[in-house]
This record gives C-alpha cells, sequence and structure tokens, in this order.
C-alpha cells in the first residue's frame, strides 16, 4: 500500500487532535484548555469530514505527488485568504 502524506492530511490530523484533546480534557480553568462549545466541535467535525474529502478528490484526480502538494497548498492558502476576507465583512 503506497501511503503518501499531503497537506490536507496534516490539516485533517491537527483538526482531529484539536478535537479528542478538547473532548478528552478536564473542563477546568487551566491556562491551556482551548474551551469550545459543542457547536464549534461541530463544525470542526464538518470541517475534517470536508477535508477529508477534497483530499480523496485531489488524489483520484492527481496522480504525481509533487501535483498534489502543488495543488493542496494554493487550496490552503486560497481557502485562509477568504476565510480572512470573511471575517472582515462580517
Amino acid at each position: 500500500m503506497n501511503f503518501r502524506i499531503t497537506p490536507l492530511n496534516i490539516i485533517g490530523a491537527v483538526g482531529l487532535g484539536l478535537a479528542a484533546f478538547n473532548i478528552l480534557s478536564p473542563k477546568d480553568n487551566t491556562p491551556r484548555h482551548i474551551d469550545m462549545s459543542g457547536f464549534y466541535l461541530l463544525i470542526l467535525g464538518c470541517l475534517i469530514l470536508v477535508t477529508f474529502i477534497t483530499d480523496l478528490i485531489f488524489r483520484f484526480t492527481l496522480k504525481d505527488l509533487k501535483k498534489i502538494w502543488i495543488v493542496e497548498s494554493v487550496f490552503i492558502i486560497i481557502t485562509a485568504i477568504l476565510t480572512l476576507i470573511i471575517q472582515k465583512i462580517a
């Protein structure tokens, strides 16, 4: 089996780790505790699912690992820029 690490895999793993840390950590006022409500955890879970599906789409359409890294990196940068623009407008 040929396992290839891609930028969307890394983003999905970080998001999954953040969600697991928030769910499993004790609910107290420690300095490292990140307080997320259930709604934000639901949105984070949906984003992890979308990241996984998008990664699969890119993997099936592009076969070269270098092209996958370039396209997914550009996708992440454009998504981050659009998110910042939408936050400034709203």
